[in-house]
């Protein structure tokens, strides 16, 4: 299994659509970075989001979620209080190749800000948006910038294809959406 270059990233993306919209080249100038990197793709966040809460002071649970420990957000900035978490989605659809495991890290630059960001794989023939987990870590007040960069995904080429994937064990969050919460099923 070996980590897919720049140049994979590329090919893949434009002849077998594996990320759409896709960006070829790196964006940097006054923004958190996204597109195409050396050994990966840096993933933006959409503007939609579901901040958790306790107003209703139920209890999460992820084999019966609320929907009430989240309220819904859209905007060009998200404010993730004190110690909480938000849920996003990115803008990026993905298609993932059958020989292919993805692994998204959160970007330095939200890292260094005590905002962590954490997305489970993405398994082979995974589709759909992607669901992003943002926890602030610090005392204070964070800001998310949507259309911007979050985390970056890094692929895997196993050196043959799996026996079974996302698609065939049909996949709770294959083609998702929106931003999904969790479930049992």
């Amino acid at each position: 299994m070996g980590l897919k270059s720049d140049k994979w990233i590329k090919e893949m993306s434009l002849k077998k659509d594996m990320i759409s919209p896709f960006t070829s080249s790196q964006i940097r100038k006054g923004v958190i970075s996204y597109g195409v990197s050396s050994y990966g793709y840096d993933i933006r966040v959409a503007d939609e989001y579901q901040i958790f809460t306790n107003v209703n002071s139920t209890i999460v649970d992820p084999k019966n979620f609320d929907s009430c420990n989240v309220i819904e957000h859209k905007g060009d900035i998200c404010i993730v209080p004190p110690n909480s978490f938000a849920l996003a989605r990115t803008i990026e659809y993905f298609k993932m190749p059958r020989d292919v495991l993805a692994i998204c890290l959160g970007k330095s630059t939200y890292a260094r800000c005590g905002i962590i960001v954490n997305v489970t794989p993405f398994e082979p023939e995974f589709e759909g948006y992607i669901t992003i987990e943002i926890s602030n870590t610090t005392p204070l007040p964070a800001k998310i910038y949507s259309n911007e960069g979050i985390a970056q995904v890094l692929f895997f080429q196993g050196d043959e294809s799996c026996e079974i994937s996302y698609r065939d064990k049909n996949g709770k969050y294959q083609k998702q959406i929106g931003i999904t919460l969790p479930r049992v099923i």
